[in-house]
């Protein structure tokens, strides 16, 4: 048998661990772990990590390298990826210093380009990705990733710091978030995403394949509303409705935050940046050409798993 390996995203608002066992040109999930950190909390606008979220980021970490010793994954096959917050952090060395005397394992910054490779191998797992261009999207706590892609091949990929916590904390003061707060979000990402808005324009993608976070809500909730049970955890990739999409969209918008928690789908570490991520999504709905939506459980984590055990790695990208 094959050694296990884990694979760890450090995101803004949550930190993910999946620890697989290597097949035969993949590999099999054995467990996954999300626990909110909020490392961007308080500081995702100034460049900054604050004392208070590196002592939540060690304590999240601290519950990880449990279960890596219970799951016998040695520190060398332990690769942890550090996205946005920390890419951004002008104190990032410290944090990078204690993760690293934590877990016994050095943490890869990537850029956000190679995220969004990562992302595009993980969706391309989960959802039949067709022959004609789909936009791929995958919506953080500090930065959104975009990829125009087929199932060969990616035409244009970037990545934008405009991830929910960064939106909530410049824009949301109410709860619900008011009618004037999504107007100035959609006035700003109309500002800063102009190049995806003339990627959209000459690769003309007609479906939007979201990865994970909230866009796995999305579909939990439609399910839950069509089913009042849980989709199977072995269901990897989901089509969401435009009219579902609508009646969510409107739902948790005008919803505050004990209301969310009520909708039958709602995961409490989703309740706070799920308002703001709407936001994203709508934007880009109403934006472009998109008349299709589907939702993939697999992102970075899938990705970087995917290549690691093709002995492939993120800077050979």
């Amino acid at each position: 048998m094959k050694e296990k390996l884990a694979v760890i995203d450090l995101g803004t608002n949550t930190f993910q661990m999946m620890i697989a066992e290597e097949l035969e040109g993949g590999f099999q999930t054995v467990s996954q772990t999300s626990i909110p950190s909020r490392l961007g909390k308080g500081g995702i606008n100034h460049g900054f990590i604050t004392d208070e979220a590196i002592q939540r980021a060690l304590s999240v970490l601290g519950e990880f390298r449990k279960l890596l010793v219970s799951q016998d994954v040695k520190p060398e096959r332990t690769f942890i990826y550090g996205t946005s917050a920390v890419r951004n952090a002008v104190n990032r060395t410290e944090l990078l210093e204690k993760i690293q005397e934590q877990m016994n394992a050095p943490v890869l910054v990537i850029d956000g380009s190679q995220e969004a490779q990562l992302i595009y191998y993980g969706v391309k797992q989960a959802v039949e990705i067709d022959e004609t261009p789909n936009l791929i999207m995958d919506i953080g706590g500090g930065s959104v990733e975009f990829i125009i892609a087929d199932r060969h091949k990616v035409f244009w990929k970037n990545s934008f710091e405009v991830g929910g916590q960064r939106l909530l904390e410049r824009f949301v003061k109410t709860d619900p978030i008011s009618p004037s707060a999504i107007r100035q979000i959609h006035h700003f990402l109309e500002q800063t995403l102009i190049p995806l808005m003339n990627a959209i324009h000459q690769y003309a993608p007609q479906t939007l394949v979201g990865s994970s976070g909230t866009f796995e809500t999305l579909a939990e909730i439609e399910h839950w509303r069509q089913y009042q049970c849980w989709p199977p955890t072995t269901q990897l990739a989901f089509e969401i409705s435009m009219d579902s999409f609508y009646q969510s969209r409107n739902l948790i918008l005008s919803s505050n935050r004990e209301e969310r928690m009520r909708i039958p789908g709602m995961k409490e570490l989703r309740v706070d940046m799920i308002g703001s991520a709407l936001c994203l999504i709508d934007f880009i709905v109403q934006s472009t050409g998109i008349k299709s939506l589907k939702a993939s459980r697999y992102s970075l984590k899938e990705g970087a798993a995917f290549l690691l055990v093709q002995n492939k790695f993120v800077f050979d990208l």
